[in-house]
């Protein structure tokens, strides 16, 4: 049964109580709403799982939801928006594109198109891409909250990376505890499967996951079947490949010893040695906060390739907690690269 906003046997810290579960009055979704402006991480019913909700415009809450479901790489994220006018703020939506949010959004469909130039979507729910997962849910609780918070919402399923997704709020609170600070009960989920992933570029459309709208529907809305190239050529699903959206200068990891033509990617209180003034460093927290380090490690990548610097030089970072996804994402950007960046 839902509950409202109070005390229950969940996990205290100080005078905060984490890991409730609550109704879905007005007044319980304006108070999920307020926890997610303020960075939060809260659990929210879909038609097709239960998502873990954060701020998608908020680098550090997003690195909040990787920390959460301990997930081992930064995979891209689905961001949840009220609505297709929402959806054109973030991501550039061609013919394709247009047609199958026309026919199944609201519903268990994401489009993965190309980031629009201003979105507020951050880094870390891209991965670093310069495509975004958009989808507009049906579930009612989740379209009032996410027009209550007044901001995309990325939401992958609310599970501990690698267990079976959730369909109830108590599977969110089982696998979660006092990791999110509210699941909004929304009884069982309709669908019960996560949502179908397509991606719509230029005249491609590229089946990226089954889900919930059915490949049979996808090909009767467009009039011609979906994009099935052999592996090489297709379109890959994000995060898949040893090397993506590398930068143009060469990166090497754990690096302790420096030359005067690196930038350097730094981390926590390390001394570096003396360098000339124009050497480019970023420090990605000086305090050695990984969830800090997580929501800037994309656009410190950007910003020193941008300069074109001879080398990239990371310091070494921790593995521990999302230490490991940091290290993950850039062991892939320091690989060789392994596709033409046309494809990429």
């Amino acid at each position: 049964m839902s509950r409202s906003f109070g005390p229950n046997d969940s996990s205290r810290r100080g005078d905060r109580v984490f890991g409730r579960v609550v109704g879905t009055t007005p007044d319980d979704i304006t108070a999920a709403a307020g926890l997610i402006q303020a960075g939060e991480l809260v659990g929210i019913p879909t038609e097709t799982v239960y998502g873990l909700a954060a701020d998608a415009t908020q680098g550090e809450a997003v690195a909040a939801i990787y920390e959460a479901k301990r997930r081992p790489a930064f995979n891209p994220l689905i961001s949840h928006v009220a609505d297709l006018a929402q959806a054109l703020e973030h991501g550039v939506f061609n013919r394709d594109a247009l047609r199958l949010a026309a026919a199944f959004w609201p519903g268990p469909l994401t489009l993965v198109v190309p980031l629009k130039v201003g979105s507020g979507i951050s880094d870390l729910a891209r991965a670093g891409l310069d495509t975004v997962a958009l989808r507009v849910p049906s579930h009612p609780v989740a379209r009032a909250l996410i027009a209550a918070a007044g901001r995309p919402l990325a939401a992958p399923s609310a599970n501990l990376s690698g267990k079976v997704s959730p369909t109830t709020a108590e599977d969110v609170v089982h696998d979660l505890g006092d990791r999110v600070s509210v699941v909004l009960d929304g009884g069982p989920c309709e669908v019960g499967v996560e949502s179908t992933i397509v991606g719509c570029f230029g005249n491609r459309v590229t089946q990226l996951r089954p889900g919930g709208v059915s490949r049979e529907q996808i090909v009767a809305v467009l009039g011609r079947p979906l994009d099935d190239s052999p592996p090489g050529t297709a379109l890959r699903s994000p995060g898949l490949l040893a090397s993506h959206y590398a930068p143009f200068a060469p990166m090497r990891m754990n690096a302790i010893n420096f030359s005067d033509d690196d930038a350097i990617i730094a981390f926590g209180n390390v001394i570096l040695p003396e360098f000339p003034a124009e050497r480019l460093v970023v420090n990605l927290s000086p305090d050695a906060n990984l969830r800090q380090a997580a929501a800037r490690l994309f656009s410190a990548i950007r910003e020193l390739d941008a300069r074109q610097p001879a080398t990239i030089a990371v310091v070494p970072i921790p593995s521990d907690g999302l230490g490991e996804a940091i290290n993950d994402r850039l062991s892939r950007a320091s690989h060789p690269r392994d596709i033409p960046d046309s494809l990429s």
